[in-house]
């Protein structure tokens, strides 16, 4: 695996490759490290589908409200390098924070996500999307992919770059890949690095949720009934609850009755850890 640190570096290889295969596939997959079998996932579905595999590792200070949550965001580089060698990926990509945003980028970005971001994260992390749709949007600029891989944990973020790839026009292909859980159901996620085993024991309850939704839908189709019901539930255990939304899969609103296109979609805290997650309902 070979690791590059400078976009020019990256385009000069590229180019050197793409010369000596112009029909080159490239996948990329972009993360901000700490990286775990979900990610691994991801760049195994990226081999199969793409000639080159690129995995970038940036912690994108943009999309953080928190300056303490971004300080105490997992940061294990020589590990996550390790890892993604022996995953097959063929390019790691460890831009520094000048190279991502030259000067004037963020304040020149502007984007419409048509209310995308409004919603469940955005009510609780403004700007945290235009910061996700900017950093994603540059590195697509950088790595210019034919396919780039992203996970359905992040279920609002994926909704956020598809529009921003139709919004820009973009010609790279989004695939999304289901979200990964553990033996007992928890979601993977870089965050988990920060919890207990008791912890990541009482998290469980999120899971939990998610699949009684699936068995209340069947049951009933007032959204605001069931979703009572599930918040009920929530709080018998110990995390603390941000929100619970049972969401429209294109407009990311709530339905007054339950349809098909549906997802639920909770974020909460286990101690100071914040843990988002989703399930579809159909």
């Amino acid at each position: 695996m070979k690791k590059i640190t400078t976009s020019l570096e990256l385009s000069a290889h590229l180019a050197q490759l793409k010369g000596e295969n112009p029909q080159l596939i490239i996948g990329f997959v972009p993360t901000m490290g700490a990286l775990h079998k979900g990610h691994l996932t991801l760049i195994h579905e990226a081999k199969s589908k793409s000639d080159l595999v690129i995995c970038s590792i940036f912690v994108n200070p943009t999309q953080f409200n928190n300056t303490d949550d971004l300080k105490k965001y997992p940061r294990s580089v020589e590990n996550d390098s390790e890892l993604l060698g022996n995953g097959g990926c063929d390019v790691l990509f460890l831009p520094q924070e000048e190279d991502i945003y030259p000067i004037g980028f963020i304040n020149d970005y502007k984007i419409d996500l048509d209310g995308l971001d409004q919603v469940m994260e955005g009510q609780f992390r403004p700007g945290h999307f235009k910061g996700v749709a900017m950093v994603v949007e540059r590195l697509f600029s950088i790595v210019n992919p034919n396919i780039a891989f992203f996970g359905q944990k992040d279920f609002q973020q994926v909704c956020i770059i598809k529009h921003m790839v139709n919004e820009k026009k973009l010609s790279v292909q989004i695939s999304t890949i289901e979200t990964v859980r553990n033996e007992k159901g928890l979601a993977l996620s870089s965050r988990n690095q920060r919890l207990s085993e008791k912890q990541k024991n009482e998290s469980l309850v999120i899971y939990k949720t998610l699949c009684l939704a699936k068995k209340l839908v069947k049951q009933k189709q007032n959204v605001s009934i069931i979703k009572q019901e599930l918040i009920e539930f929530f709080n018998r255990g110990k995390l603390k609850l941000e929100y619970l939304e049972i969401i429209d899969n294109e407009t990311l609103e709530s339905p007054e009755n339950f349809h098909s296109n549906c997802t639920c979609c909770i974020a909460a805290y286990c101690g100071d850890v914040r843990l988002i997650d989703n399930m579809a309902l159909d």
